[in-house]
């Protein structure tokens, strides 16, 4: 099982990490971060928790049944109901339903807590794992766009918190 934490100050230390670990892997399926994302992420955390506070974000950190941090999982862009989903799962958490389960728990949070009645999410053409996980939570295909300058797609949920 899965657990999700609202972000806080104190998991900037376990999040830099965990994305150092993991950069060459996400950078396989997705576009990289960049090297200032890192030599900079004290000032972006720290912009990410302002931008949680003023409710345009809802940003998470998934936690194995050890309490490690395996993955992330975040609802951008909030208004008029609707938010964008991103998320992406450790190496060593891959594979094994973490994602699913991870995306199955904020649409139930989006639902409950943050009031959203429905979600967006943007993926490549050829990134299977992240449509399954998608698919399997009950989003739909929506329509083609670009990702990093791939083909993509975008899917749609409405009906959230069940």
């Amino acid at each position: 099982m899965v657990k999700l934490e609202r972000l806080r100050p104190d998991h900037a230390d376990a999040l830099l990490a965990f994305e150092r670990e993991n950069r060459e892997y996400f950078a396989r399926s997705i576009p990289d971060r960049g090297d200032a994302y890192f030599t900079e992420f004290a000032a972006r955390h720290k912009a990410l928790l302002t931008e949680q506070e003023a409710g345009v974000c809802h940003f998470h950190l998934v936690l194995d049944d050890e309490g490690r941090l395996v993955g992330r999982v975040n609802l951008i862009d909030v208004a008029d109901g609707s938010a964008e989903l991103g998320y992406r799962i450790g190496q060593r958490a891959a594979g094994k339903g973490v994602a699913t389960a991870a995306v199955a728990e904020v649409c139930r949070v989006a639902g409950t807590a943050y009031a959203l009645t429905s979600l967006v999410a943007v993926t490549t053409s050829d990134n299977a794992a992240s449509r399954t996980v998608l698919e399997r939570n009950a989003f739909t295909l929506a329509s083609e766009t670009v990702v990093g300058g791939r083909p993509g797609v975008r899917y749609r949920r409405s009906h959230l918190g069940h």
